[in-house]
């Protein structure tokens, strides 16, 4: 059935790219600069540092000097540490991709990149500070609450998920390349870092285009319900998903709770770039898609208590 299906649904989007020759230019050229101006300049200098930091071994500091503090909460091994980290702060698909890059080089067990695929693939604090709390609901206050609740949640939901992969296991590493006698580097190893940097960067745009022209064709959609104008339609691509909630008419409290869920869930956009990140690695991207719509419920459920007890005059 579901063969049968995706052709149809191809062959219809073709149809109504040519019937809406406008919205679909509207939409390319919207994702377009959302990616040259934002995106790019944002992410790219860390695809290619983070890289370095695998492709020369000098992640083994990482793993040196903040496994003591990281395992231990996570129950990671010391590579994991590095996955931890920049899934934390670098942002959407960061995470993944260093996950994937310490399976291939085989400085994690598969298990573990399971494990930490489910929790340390996040948005990043700059994106949550400036584009969902200043830009999108204008409230400065807000800063330090929604950097908690987005970073809380993953951590809550961590000690769930490790008992799914591990049970009372401990965690299995591998010990290559974690010496820092082994670390590298040559002029071949940062021509290759970059060329993979921009393969990386380019692959997320064209699905940031692809995402925003299909946003732009859904909004087209006549008799529009609430939950799609609020829920489906937004949950496509977290950028312009927040928009979308913003400027629709209800309550700062209900604003705030969805910003935070659909932030926390990255969108279907950022599942298919995790998608591409993990290719090859054996990670799969259904489980993955369930446990960070778990922890999005966790988020809204969260920012609904700080609604409730932690900030007044919403």
């Amino acid at each position: 059935m579901r063969r049968n299906i995706f052709p149809l649904v191809l062959i219809l989007l073709f149809f109504i790219m040519l019937i809406k020759p406008r919205e679909t230019f509207t939409g390319a050229s919207e994702g377009l600069l959302l990616w040259f101006q934002i995106v790019l300049p944002t992410l790219l200098p860390f695809i290619i540092i983070t890289n370095l930091l695998v492709h020369t071994n000098t992640m083994f500091y990482f793993a040196k000097f903040l496994s003591p503090v990281i395992s231990p909460l996570f129950h990671t091994s010391p590579n994991g540490t590095f996955a931890v980290v920049t899934g934390f702060l670098c942002g959407y698909p960061m995470g993944a991709k260093v996950t994937a890059d310490l399976i291939r080089s085989e400085k994690i067990t598969h298990s573990e990149g399971a494990y930490l695929l489910s929790f340390c693939n996040n948005t990043s604090p700059v994106f949550i500070m400036n584009y969902a709390v200043i830009k999108s609901l204008g409230r400065d206050e807000l800063i330090l609450p929604s950097i908690a609740i987005l970073f809380l949640s993953p951590i809550l939901c961590s000690f769930v998920f490790r008992r799914f992969y591990f049970g009372r296991k401990k965690v299995k590493t591998y010990v290559s390349g974690i010496s820092d006698n082994h670390i590298q580097f040559d002029f071949q190893i940062l021509d290759d870092t970059i060329m993979n940097g921009f393969e990386t960067i380019t692959k997320v745009g064209g699905y940031i285009i692809l995402f925003s022209v299909l946003i732009t064709l859904a909004q087209e959609v006549p008799f529009q319900s609430v939950v799609w104008k609020l829920i489906l339609l937004p949950s496509l691509e977290v950028t312009n998903g927040i928009s979308m909630i913003v400027k629709n008419h209800v309550s700062f409290s209900v604003v705030f709770i969805l910003v935070m869920g659909l932030t926390s869930f990255g969108g279907i956009c950022s599942v298919a770039q995790t998608q591409c990140m993990i290719q090859g690695t054996g990670l799969r991207i259904v489980p993955y898609s369930i446990e960070k719509l778990i922890t999005a419920v966790v988020t809204s459920f969260l920012a609904f208590i700080y609604i409730q007890f932690g900030l007044h005059g919403f």
